[in-house]
């Protein structure tokens, strides 16, 4: 005799649906009790003009590459960021945005500064130099000229940081002997390990005498 098959209980009443709904409806209540309440209010803006100047914008005056500019900036934006995402100069490379590697090196009123560890708002009215501003028309840099004569990069990443670098450790004088480069280069990191011709090239500019 053959046995009756019993009816499937309908979609809604299925075990494992209950279940899955279940499980949902703890993971929003969860998530809505952990979120902030300003996130919250946030969340509630439209995408329009509103959300658009949610975050405040601050006027910032900067002279970049000899060029002045006249910008708003969010004040949390890194000087890096502005750089690159905002004005084009991806010759700062962002290497570990951490401050460690030395990658994102530029000069501020001639002295290097790690774009990745400082805030735009923080330069107003300052001068800015970028790998790109380096150049005389199409006359290289003495640094970028001796850095190709003594093949001082292999992958090129980290290169602006260490010519940025090279060009203020001889301005600070610290670049009297290999051992002192050495020293006062540590903080820019060169994956490939191009750091005998590296300390090369900065030696011969020093050596040589030429305005950095």
């Amino acid at each position: 005799m053959a046995r009756k098959k019993l009816p499937h209980p309908p979609p809604d009443q299925q075990p494992h649906e209950g279940r899955r709904n279940f499980l949902k409806q703890s993971s929003i209540l969860t998530a809505l009790a952990v979120t902030p309440a300003s996130l919250l209010k946030a969340a509630e803006l439209k995408l329009d003009e509103k959300a658009a100047t949610y975050f405040e914008q601050v006027p910032l005056s900067l002279e970049i590459n000899g060029k002045t500019h006249k910008l708003s900036v969010e004040p949390r934006v890194s000087l890096l960021d502005l750089l690159r995402e905002q004005l084009g100069q991806t010759g700062t490379k962002k290497g570990c945005d951490h401050g460690q590697c030395g990658a994102c090196t530029v000069h501020v009123n001639g002295k290097r500064v790690l774009s990745c560890l400082s805030l735009a708002v923080m330069q107003d009215g300052k001068k800015v130099t970028t790998i790109e501003g380096l150049e005389d028309g199409d006359k290289l840099h003495p640094m970028q000229e001796a850095f190709i004569k003594h093949d001082g990069f292999q992958c090129g990443y980290c290169t602006p940081g260490q010519i940025m670098s090279g060009i203020a450790c001889i301005r600070e004088g610290h670049a009297n002997s290999e051992e002192e480069i050495r020293e006062y280069m540590s903080g820019n990191i060169c994956r490939c390990g191009a750091y005998p011709n590296i300390v090369k090239a900065i030696a011969e500019v020093k050596k040589g005498g030429q305005k950095v």
